[in-house]
């Protein structure tokens, strides 16, 4: 009997000692997924507050953007008010001014470097809101989307405008004269225009039509820029709710 309980007591001890043992390993599994979880979750309000930097110098930019739109399809109009000559008189500074201003254009740059480092590490499961998910991928497909529009009318310049433009034109009395313009007289030369290159160019039917399409293409960007800073808007205040619950 003194043996037997010797034994259970032995028994007991070493049931004891293991389950000691797996209370000991859990904990610190326990500690270890914590310490884990506390790293991803830095890590994603660090991408968080980066990709809301990006998306407010692109807010800032696709204004400027929309406001050059607009100042574009303003000119082209007043090109296209000179092709009809019962309606507008030809002032060739004018002209040479509105013409050179729709010719003249810069494709929208996206601020994106947070989202693509985010992408390209794989670390994109690491951004536990669905929504902001969601738009972010939904942007994406939007600069797309303004990229096809912008090479679209790349195209239709390369086609409809710069050959015919080129071909009539002397640049060497147009830049300096659209420049003088420009800066209000601070730089550039007033230089003579000619009066039967710039009759020439309104007598070309797809010249017009260049700059009809023109108004199109940048009415539609305007629209898509548009549609873009309401979709950054919306992220830009998840994002910030997002983070100050995590302060």
């Amino acid at each position: 009997m003194l043996t037997e309980n010797k034994t259970s007591r032995y028994f007991f001890y070493a049931i004891g000692e293991i389950i000691l043992v797996v209370i000991g390993i859990l904990i610190a599994l326990a500690i270890n997924n914590n310490n884990e979880a506390s790293k991803t979750k830095i890590k994603e309000l660090y991408y968080l507050s980066a990709i809301q930097s990006d998306l407010q110098l692109n807010v800032s930019e696709l204004k400027t953007y929309i406001t050059i739109r607009e100042k574009s399809v303003d000119s082209a109009e007043t090109v296209l008010g000179f092709f009809n000559k019962n309606k507008k008189e030809i002032v060739l500074d004018e002209f040479n001014l509105h013409n050179l201003n729709v010719q003249i254009w810069y494709p929208f740059k996206k601020n994106d470097i947070s989202y693509q480092e985010l992408i390209n590490s794989g670390n994109l499961g690491i951004i536990t809101n669905v929504t902001i998910k969601n738009i972010l991928i939904k942007m994406q497909l939007v600069f797309e989307q303004i990229s096809v529009l912008e090479s679209h009318m790349q195209y239709d310049f390369e086609n409809y405008i710069y050959p015919i433009y080129f071909k009539i034109t002397d640049l060497e009395s147009d830049i300096p004269n659209y420049i003088f313009q420009v800066s209000k007289g601070a730089e550039g030369v007033r230089t003579k225009l000619s009066r039967a290159k710039i009759e020439l160019l309104l007598s070309n039917q797809k010249l017009k039509n260049g700059f009809v399409l023109s108004v199109f293409n940048n009415k539609k960007l305007i629209l898509e820029y548009k549609n873009m800073i309401l979709m950054t808007e919306k992220l830009m205040a998840i994002i910030a709710s997002e983070l100050e619950l995590n302060k």
